[in-house]
């Protein structure tokens, strides 16, 4: 257990070869994968559901929650989307990756991650089918959710910036609403940086779909290490 445990954290924290990390712990490079993804479930597994997180979260008095995507780079992936381009190929970042959506505290401070979706999918494309049906009852109840203009328009209690119009002005009362939006919005950063610090995050050269445990591990830990779990 314990060789285990210390694979599986050395290659979240550093992402060191898993070769380097079978050697080390004089194992199989087969063992070494079966530790790795048994360990990454187990970690996953304690996940906070969204709807306990949004029930907290509103329990507590949050005055809002922030909702951002994140790109998951990956190694080139030959899948291919119905209409022919590739699957995995984000043309927003112009790189191969999984789609991550992070909600988090005012603070910036990571709550909860979704499923992985290919890296061609927008933000708001994933966020209808991962997150926003459970935000809106929420939402609705004073707890609203700050997002950028990549989730214009998309519903009761979600905040986005006003996209500029045809002429590129903006009524003062718009261009102060957005000013005020992006600078609530700012610690948002902070989310991505405290679960970058899990390295594994860097770039995914495993399955694509185990972004999911990866990233939902990363949280865990993260959490851990504040004491909130």
């Amino acid at each position: 257990m314990h060789t285990q445990v210390v694979l599986v954290l050395r290659w979240l924290r550093h992402r060191l070869d898993l070769r380097l990390l079978a050697r080390d712990a004089g194992i199989s490079i087969a063992t070494a994968y079966r530790y790795l993804h048994e360990g990454l479930d187990a970690i996953a597994a304690h996940t906070p559901d969204l709807h306990d997180v949004l029930d907290r979260a509103h329990a507590a008095g949050l005055a809002f929650l922030c909702l951002d995507g994140t790109l998951v780079p990956t190694d080139r992936i030959a899948a291919r989307a119905e209409a022919g381009h590739n699957l995995w190929y984000s043309g927003k970042h112009r790189a191969f990756g999984g789609n991550v959506q992070v909600l988090t505290d005012p603070s910036g401070f990571p709550l909860w991650v979704s499923a992985v979706r290919p890296g061609s999918t927008h933000d708001m494309r994933a966020a209808r089918e991962l997150v926003l049906p459970a935000l809106y009852p929420h939402a609705a109840r004073g707890l609203p959710v700050l997002t950028d203009k990549g989730y214009a328009g998309a519903g009761v209690g979600i905040h986005a910036p006003i996209k500029r119009q045809p002429d590129g002005q903006l009524h003062t009362d718009n261009r102060c609403y957005n000013e005020l939006i992006t600078a609530l919005r700012a610690p948002t950063e902070r989310g991505h940086a405290l679960l970058g610090r899990w390295r594994a995050l860097d770039r995914v050269t495993v399955c694509p779909q185990r972004i999911t445990a990866i990233a939902a591990a990363a949280l865990v830990l993260t959490s851990l290490d504040r004491g909130t779990r």
